[in-house]
């Protein structure tokens, strides 16, 4: 089955609620006190939030998971998490899920989405910036403390937070053209390619630790600067880099 055959849809039944938690604790490994409850998915989409899978065939592949939020007296969706099964990974279906997402979004009078990333994850940091024209100009410090996850490496569970703007020029601009808006780069972040190796392995996680933390100092400095993450770039080498710009250039194209 090609992934454009893959039925994404919102989710009502507890059944397809039940399928999102099991492939949740497939996709990061949590320990069962870790996991987002069944309940937690049920009344998501009774309160202004979603939960949406993606199938092939009765089997549930993908799922995004939101929940809403005020801020300054206006509501935004956040996206707590957004998991693909492994074999239908790097074939565009999170893409399609964050498309259908916004949609959703749009349609229930939402502008704003926002999630948390890893900044030492550079595949994804490169699809929030430049696949889906994110922001980010806010960095929590080890948000959701140590996890039991593999994925995290023991490391402090440090986030960058994503802000989407549903219908800003940014967005819209980079969804018709498949480019986000040149802006003028001020400094660079960068993540080594080797991050994923050294925190997978006990003997090298310091030299993962020292990057978390050289960069968590970049970041903070950065931010308080009003510069903000408005792209991100890759080397034929796999290593990464945030670009960072002026976030006042970065409000006239974001729409705020």
């Amino acid at each position: 089955m090609s992934d454009d055959a893959l039925q994404l849809r919102n989710c009502t039944a507890l059944e397809e609620f039940r399928a999102c938690v099991a492939l949740q604790k497939e996709v990061w490994g949590f320990a069962d006190n870790e996991l987002v409850p069944l309940r937690i998915f049920s009344l998501a989409p009774k309160i202004g939030g979603q939960v949406i899978g993606a199938w092939d065939g009765e089997k549930l592949v993908g799922f995004a998971f939101s929940i809403p939020g005020t801020r300054n007296r206006h509501s935004y969706l956040h996206s707590h998490m957004l998991g693909v099964k492994n074999d239908y990974r790097n074939r565009g279906l999170g893409r399609r899920i964050k498309l259908f997402q916004r949609e959703d979004a749009i349609a229930h009078g939402y502008e704003l989405m926002e999630w948390t990333f890893d900044p030492l994850e550079i595949k994804n940091s490169y699809f929030n910036l430049e696949r889906l024209g994110a922001l980010a100009r806010r960095y929590n410090i080890n948000q959701y403390g140590i996890t039991s996850s593999p994925l995290q490496g023991f490391l402090p569970s440090d986030r960058l937070v994503a802000e989407w703007w549903l219908k800003s020029k940014r967005v819209e601009t980079l969804l018709a053209s498949g480019k986000r808006p040149a802006f003028q780069e001020e400094s660079q972040i960068e993540v080594p390619a080797e991050i994923y190796g050294w925190k997978a392995a006990a003997e090298t996680r310091q030299k993962a630790s020292d990057t978390q933390l050289h960069n968590r100092e970049q970041f903070l400095k950065a931010f308080s600067r009003g510069l903000a993450c408005l792209g991100y770039q890759r080397d034929e080498k796999g290593n990464g880099a945030f670009l960072l710009g002026n976030w006042d250039e970065g409000r006239s194209y974001a729409g705020k």
